[in-house]
């Protein structure tokens, strides 16, 4: 368990601070973790987390998750969310891993998620970790077998999003005008 040690400053400490620390009450609150308590680094669904960031951020590092999600999740696992990540049981991680990956199952909404209405079956999910990179690959795949426009400016490598072109976006081509000699 975590305690919370309070304890009473010296009054010259007092006297050289803010006056919010001058009111002779005013307890400093440090953190005591007991021994073996304290992860500093996790490994949730292949990605390293810093156990020293609260939860809410921490679980951002996980690719396809974001600080809307991930606070949703915890939420639903009924972990406070200002809690750091090292202090997370594994009983907790595990919930919080459950609800991840079936956040359907916890009544997530279904606009909350990054994967709506899958074309291949249909269905809401949330896509994270190795499985966005996968569902990203076979998107780009599909656009490029239908010989959508798209799936064309993606193989040719052009911008795809109907940006300009003309002055933009020239690293890595052959740039510039060759003049004829001779005279």
């Amino acid at each position: 368990s975590i305690e919370f040690l309070f304890f009473e400053p010296p009054s010259s400490f007092l006297a050289s601070q803010t006056p919010l620390l001058q009111h002779p009450t005013h307890p400093i609150m440090s953190l005591v973790v007991p021994e073996g308590g304290f992860q500093q680094l996790l490994r949730i669904s292949n990605t390293n987390i810093d156990g020293k960031n609260k939860a809410m951020y921490a679980l951002t590092s996980i690719r396809g998750i974001g600080r809307r999600f991930s606070n949703v999740c915890l939420k639903k696992a009924d972990i406070d969310w200002n809690k750091r990540a090292g202090e997370l049981t594994q009983k907790e991680i595990d919930k919080v891993v459950t609800v991840i990956s079936h956040p359907r199952q916890f009544k997530v909404p279904n606009w909350m998620l990054n994967r709506q209405k899958d074309v291949k079956d249909g269905k809401f999910s949330q896509v994270f970790s190795n499985g966005l990179d996968s569902k990203l690959r076979d998107d780009l795949e599909r656009l490029k077998k239908i010989r959508v426009h798209r799936g064309l400016r993606h193989t040719w490598g052009l911008r795809v999003r109907g940006q300009h072109t003309k002055t933009t976006g020239r690293r890595g081509r052959t740039v510039g005008v060759s003049k004829k000699r001779g005279g």
